[in-house]
């Protein structure tokens, strides 16, 4: 089994990217605006931290906009590598969001709820870069899209990442007891923290 590669998630400043990348860090996650969840950080601060981030060190942008042309705008303001969609997309546009950024990678979010979020991911991996699994719930009145602390099923994980052919990140829950137990079980590409 290959080391999972790290993306450490909600990065709130300058010194705080430097110090992941320093650590390890393959990726760093910008949150925007997002209807709950912690490390919300503006725009503008995004765009500052993605800007000193190296390469190969990627920059993603948690964006809550499910319309493909509000993913563009909030894309254009900030100028991150990749864009990860923490919600459902609008009638699965992401042939729109592939003509407007060629060159930005996509991830997908998929909550790992029961064995809809399965059937989600395999349709969805045709149109992406990467799967992204958290433990959120975007079917709450006030949508959890990622951030609560809870592990989902991972034998569900596990089954997503034997069915799709692109690269799946693990998020959820993960703590120093239960990270090794994530990896023996899912066997993702990377993980999210």
């Amino acid at each position: 089994m290959t080391k999972p590669r790290v993306k450490i998630c909600c990065i709130s400043s300058i010194d705080e990217a430097r110090i992941a990348i320093e650590h390890g860090a393959s990726a760093l996650g910008l949150v925007g605006h997002m209807p709950s969840g912690p490390g919300v950080i503006g725009d503008e601060l995004i765009s500052q931290i993605a800007k000193t981030v190296p390469p190969p060190i990627s920059t993603f942008l948690l964006t809550s906009e499910t319309n493909p042309k509000d993913i563009i705008k909030h894309y254009r303001r900030v100028n991150t590598s990749t864009i990860q969609i923490v919600d459902e997309l609008e009638r699965r546009e992401y042939e729109m969001l592939r003509s407007e950024l060629p060159n930005v990678k996509l991830v997908q979010v998929i909550h790992v709820i029961d064995q809809n979020s399965v059937k989600e991911a395999i349709e969805v991996s045709a149109y992406v870069d990467a799967i992204l699994l958290d433990s959120g719930n975007p079917k709450l009145s006030v949508k959890e899209l990622g951030g609560t602390g809870r592990v989902h099923n991972w034998e569900l994980s596990k089954e997503i990442r034997r069915s799709i052919p692109i690269p799946l990140f693990l998020a959820g829950g993960l703590n120093k007891d239960n990270v090794k137990k994530a990896i023996e079980t899912v066997q993702p590409f990377g993980l999210d923290h």
